[in-house]
């Protein structure tokens, strides 16, 4: 009997059934936002499609959207404690800055990617992998595996609060997340930086709490902010620059090939990314626009970059060649 399994064995090899005899890989895949009508969220659909067709369903991807396992930066907490909740997390580019990820924190500067085409030249480049694999370099136990973009963000406004124009902020309590880039940025731009966590961030709105917001405009009208903040004011103050990255235990789940076809996959996500977030992002402001949402689109930014000349320079000072090279790359 051993003498038949073991040439069984040996005929599957041959034929490279082994597969079959193991269960499946499952990773967790985290998104703070809903996966329907958003960008983020068809980008984690497609990712998990593709993963899955490549690999043959050796893994599977266990997409857990809507912030249900925690805010990016409880995320990122848990992986950095080794708590094993999370495999795959798509998070934004800024985030690990505050993990001592340097390089991360260029591409949050505001008003750096002049235009999408910009932000595409970076990501299809060198220095993208260079900035991808900064958390490997300095120890961090994830890896980044591809770029891609939510679009640009921009301040939305609660109801009963007029904004047409910069000398409008002065004052205002909008909210950021705690990055020291973006709280600089809404300082130099007159408001009052206020920190509240993503998921509470419409009732914030709805019970004065906060008087504003920053978001890519899918993720405003996915998370249903123009209930209580109908007015959209198109700064375009920066790129919603994101990346998906897998923990190192996630990593050591898969054998060579499954990590194959994860960069595989990785790869292919990030070029349906760049073909569809310029459509998505029409029909979302065309959607909003229908639905009487008030859009105040700034066509003159030279004040607002202006502005923020204090934290753009304070915030790139000690990577300034670098920063010039990703400015460059327009």
């Amino acid at each position: 009997m051993k003498k038949l399994l073991a040439l069984i064995l040996a005929a599957m090899m041959l034929l490279g059934c082994t597969s079959a005899l193991a269960d499946p890989v499952t990773l967790v895949y985290s998104e703070v936002n809903p996966l329907e009508g958003t960008i983020v969220g068809s980008i984690a659909k497609f990712f998990k499609a593709k993963v899955e067709e490549l690999s043959g369903g050796e893994i599977i991807i266990d997409i857990q959207g809507s912030g249900v396992l925690g805010t990016e930066a409880q995320i990122l907490d848990g992986i950095m404690m080794d708590a094993g909740t999370v495999d795959i997390s798509r998070i934004s580019a800024f985030a690990l800055t505050s993990y001592g990820c340097n390089k991360a924190k260029l591409l949050s500067i505001p008003y750096t990617f002049v235009g999408r085409e910009h932000f595409w030249n970076f990501a299809n480049s060198e220095l993208a992998a260079e900035f991808l694999n900064e958390p490997q370099t300095i120890g961090l136990p994830l890896r980044g595996i591809c770029y891609g973009e939510e679009g640009f963000r921009h301040f939305f406004i609660k109801d009963g609060v007029e904004v047409k124009g910069l000398e409008d902020l002065k004052g205002l309590k909008i909210r950021v997340s705690e990055d020291p880039v973006m709280t600089g940025m809404v300082k130099g731009l007159g408001a009052q930086p206020t920190t509240v966590p993503f998921t509470e961030l419409y009732s914030a709105l709805q019970s004065g709490v906060v008087d504003a917001a920053e978001q890519p405009i899918a993720n405003y009208k996915s998370n249903a902010f123009p209930e209580v903040a109908n007015t959209l004011v198109l700064d375009g103050h920066t790129l919603g620059a994101i990346q998906i990255v897998i923990t190192d235990m996630g990593w050591e789940k898969l054998n060579e090939q499954q990590q194959a076809w994860i960069m595989e996959a990785a790869k292919l996500t990030q070029e349906y990314n760049a073909q569809i977030v310029q459509a998505a992002e029409d029909d979302v402001l065309a959607a909003l626009k229908a639905e009487g949402c008030t859009i105040v689109d700034i066509t003159d930014k030279a004040p607002w970059v202006a502005a923020c000349k204090d934290v753009i320079e304070a915030n790139t000072a000690d990577q300034a060649e670098l920063y010039a090279t990703l400015v460059g790359l327009q």
